[in-house]
């Protein structure tokens, strides 16, 4: 049976963002209820409360990974964004545009990511030196606890403990949230605010701001939706979710790779987010070069699309 029908309308763009919604709340549900059918008979009944206080260790942690593989990565991401997709009886593939990358703007995706890393960590410096005022300062112990606790958490889940450890993580850290945030939050929420507002910039703008906000780490929220920000334009300007895809998962797999390394040299985890220390005029020039290349991105993919 063809469920496609290519020239019915789609519904109101802001009903499709309560779709989202509600399919996420549904679909974090039955796959966090799936995940613990296949973790129990494994871990035992006692792993539930282990999750609950967040105890993870070396005997659980690959619990933890079914888990948050499972009811964030799937249930709240890819799901809910290939619902949406069914839901309008559109073709997956064609509704987000999954056409196929070219060779040189994935090049230029790889190139984008690494020449932004200056001024992307000056940003992230900038971002953890937020100082509240008096009035405001419970707020800021409660934010500051709330991003302890979720660096101690990814380093537990970051660390490689045997030879299949840096694939496992690769796949859960790396893979699958870089599949899952980009049908998500470029692919359902932007598409949708631009139908809404018919602006680009402003889908993609408040698009990273959703994407930052839902990781609930307050000292990285800027690097997090300028991240958002430049998904966005790759998405935008390259007419496929593969360039924002790609970027995704060079970003993560960038700390999953940077984690073995420290692993292996003996340099503690938590260590991971001290700065490799450029000087001022290297953080402007990976800026400028960053903008460069975004545009040079641009210009590329619509001469490709021209010669299409």
């Amino acid at each position: 049976m063809n469920f496609v029908t290519p020239n019915r309308e789609e519904i109101n763009p802001f009903l499709q963002l309560l779709l989202l919604l509600a399919y996420a709340i549904l679909g974090s549900l039955i796959f966090s209820v799936l995940a613990l059918g296949i973790i129990i008979p494994f871990y035992g009944l006692n792993i539930l409360q282990e999750i609950l206080g967040q105890e993870i260790t070396a005997d659980n942690v690959n619990a933890f990974k079914i888990l948050q593989s499972l009811s964030t990565s799937i249930g709240l991401m890819a799901v809910p964004a290939l619902a949406l997709a069914i839901t309008e009886r559109k073709k997956i593939t064609t509704f987000y545009s999954f056409k196929k990358p070219a060779f040189l703007l994935l090049g230029m995706v790889l190139i984008i990511m690494i020449a932004s890393m200056p001024i992307m960590e000056w940003v992230t410096l900038t971002n953890q030196k937020m100082i509240f005022p008096d009035f405001l300062k419970d707020i800021q112990v409660w934010m500051k606890t709330m991003e302890d606790a979720a660096m101690q958490t990814t380093i537990k889940l970051i660390t490689v403990r045997n030879n299949w450890d840096f694939i496992i993580n690769l796949i859960v850290i790396a893979v699958l949230p870089a599949i899952g945030e980009e049908l998500m939050f470029r692919g359902g929420v932007q598409r949708s605010l631009y139908r809404a507002f018919g602006n680009h910039h402003a889908a993609i703008w408040i698009a990273a701001i959703l994407f930052s906000a839902i990781h609930m780490q307050f000292y990285g929220f800027v690097p997090r939706m300028l991240l958002g920000a430049g998904f966005g334009y790759l998405y935008y300007y390259g007419q496929s979710i593969w360039y924002a895809i790609a970027a995704h998962f060079i970003n993560n797999a960038y700390a999953v790779c940077a984690a073995l390394y420290m692993q292996k040299h003996h340099i503690p985890l938590d260590k991971a987010d001290e700065p490799l220390g450029f000087p001022w005029y290297g953080y402007l020039i990976s800026a400028i070069i960053t903008i460069a290349l975004f545009k040079f991105f641009k210009d590329i993919a619509q001469r490709e699309r021209k010669l299409d």
